[in-house]
């Protein structure tokens, strides 16, 4: 027989009333802001002078974070570029929707800039062994490119146990190191930084050298490039690169004094659960998990929240 329309009326709206109060339950939590607000100065660590770049362009200043232990044949000819003044003057050469903001010698193909004494070609770093990685923390959340995540040092890194092996993942303000096909082809001249969805099909194909702390929004926003990939066509202008400087050599004066919460604190595990299982009263539905590239890793300005 039939339903009424009254009665299928009233059933959904019974539905609908056991919904709302469902979610009306869901408890008040403190947020991750919230918690980070109560952080001790020990939950803190300065960005390491020796390991951090600033790229200045007219808009103002990327701050880049570099992990050694994921990549240290590549970082290590990205600081020999720096040093010898090798980006100084060269420009954002692609800005691709929801993908990367890459940045290099506009004239590679035809009169490409020396590069000084730093390599022409570097074996890629794709991964390496765990046995590299002294600070990771696991994220118990489960992951579709990893059999392990979580993070080292605030980076966010994947890992294989069986394999032996971990890498930095591709998540947003992630920095790596442009390439062509052969895995040696890259030498950290050209690099780029995630500005979107995170790509993790990128993961273990691509060296990753670090990711941007501070200043995203300054590649974020630029142009869409309209030639392919996201490439300035000749007639489009680009962003120019004022300088690339190792924190180190930069006068106290005109550092930036960032800190960047220690991923290996008890308090970050906090802001994680905060991000996997938000509550009331405006979330209505806790997801009780975390993506690794959602678990963002909070930055601030020398002992300030």
């Amino acid at each position: 027989m039939a339903l009424s329309r009254t009665f299928r009326v009233l059933s959904l709206s019974a539905l609908a009333t056991v919904g709302l109060t469902h979610a009306a339950d869901l408890p008040v939590r403190p947020s991750a802001g919230e918690i980070i607000k109560t952080s001790k100065p020990s939950d803190w660590r300065p960005t390491d002078p020796a390991n951090t770049l600033y790229m200045d362009l007219p808009t103002g200043r990327v701050v880049i974070e570099l992990a050694p232990d994921f990549a240290p044949q590549n970082i290590a000819n990205i600081k020999t570029l720096v040093k010898e003044h090798y980006f100084d003057g060269l420009a954002v050469n692609r800005s691709q929707d929801n993908y990367v903001a890459q940045w290099g010698d506009p004239n590679a193909e035809t009169k490409p800039k020396a590069l000084g004494s730093a390599k022409a070609k570097v074996q890629g770093e794709f991964s390496v062994p765990l046995a590299n990685d002294k600070h990771f923390v696991l994220q118990k959340d489960a992951d579709g490119y990893a059999p392990q995540i979580g993070h080292s040092n605030g980076f966010p890194v994947g890992r294989d146990p069986k394999a032996g092996t971990t890498w930095l993942a591709h998540c947003y303000g992630a920095v790596g190191v442009g390439r062509d096909n052969d895995t040696d082809s890259g030498n950290g001249a050209e690099l780029y930084a995630v500005n979107g969805h995170a790509p993790r099909h990128l993961d273990r194909n691509i060296t990753v050298v670090g990711r941007v702390i501070s200043g995203m929004p300054l590649l974020t926003i630029l142009p869409r490039g309209s030639d392919t990939l996201g490439v300035y066509a000749a007639n489009e202008p680009r962003m120019p690169i004022i300088s690339v400087r190792l924190e180190a050599d930069v006068p106290e004066a005109e550092r930036s004094h960032l800190e960047v919460m220690r991923s290996d604190a008890p308090i970050y595990q906090q802001v994680l659960e905060a991000q996997r299982n938000r509550g009331g009263p405006w979330n209505k539905y806790a997801a009780n998990y975390l993506e690794l590239c959602n678990a963002t890793m909070p930055v601030r300005e020398r002992g300030k929240l």
